[in-house]
């Protein structure tokens, strides 16, 4: 009997642990700093869509995406979209400005630690995780995408950003239910 407890306990710890927090959420505050050192909290985003990339500056898969998100940045600034990307591994203000000027990046990234930045996100230190990580969060400073710890596709796609970009824009949430028909990205509460 005592066995079987311990291993409900065990699989309870770990579906917490995957689950992560629930999204849509309000977004916890976080201080991304720009490569001179100023503090960028992101609460002075409000009134904004926020798509905000953590990022790793050796990852392939991460320069990708703030290639990508420069277009979208380009293409959504004037109907208030702001990308606002940060870089973690070991990072500094030196690293964050290398990492614009070298992947031609047309938004600002700052940098942070990566306990900071798994703080923020909610992931537990038992989740093995992936980058990059992308959370987007509306005009009202609620999370309502956010990449699960093993990744989002869809997260990492011009296209389908694009599109939930306009839906958001147009008054749409996100729908925290992947398993309906509305294009939604994986929370971390739905995997």
């Amino acid at each position: 009997m005592r066995l079987l407890a311990s291993a409900a306990a065990l699989l309870a710890l770990t579906v917490t642990a995957i689950a992560g927090p629930p999204v849509p959420r309000k977004s916890p505050e976080f201080v991304i700093t720009d490569p001179s050192g100023k503090p960028i909290p992101i609460s002075s985003f409000k009134g904004k869509i926020l798509v905000m990339p953590l990022m790793f500056t050796t990852c392939p898969h991460c320069q990708r995406e703030a290639q990508f998100l420069t277009k979208l940045q380009k293409e959504f600034a004037n109907r208030g979209v702001v990308m606002q990307g940060t870089v973690f591994n070991n990072a500094n203000g030196a690293m964050a400005s290398q990492f614009v000027k070298e992947f031609n990046i047309g938004f600002p990234v700052g940098f942070n630690t990566r306990d900071q930045v798994v703080g923020y996100l909610g992931l537990s230190v038992m989740d093995r995780w992936v980058v990059p990580q992308v959370v987007i969060i509306d005009k009202d400073g609620t999370i309502v995408a956010q990449s699960a710890a093993e990744g989002t596709p869809e997260l990492q796609d011009e296209a389908y950003i694009r599109t939930f970009l306009e839906k958001l824009l147009k008054g749409g949430g996100a729908a925290p239910n992947t398993s309906s028909a509305a294009p939604a990205p994986k929370a971390v509460a739905t995997k």
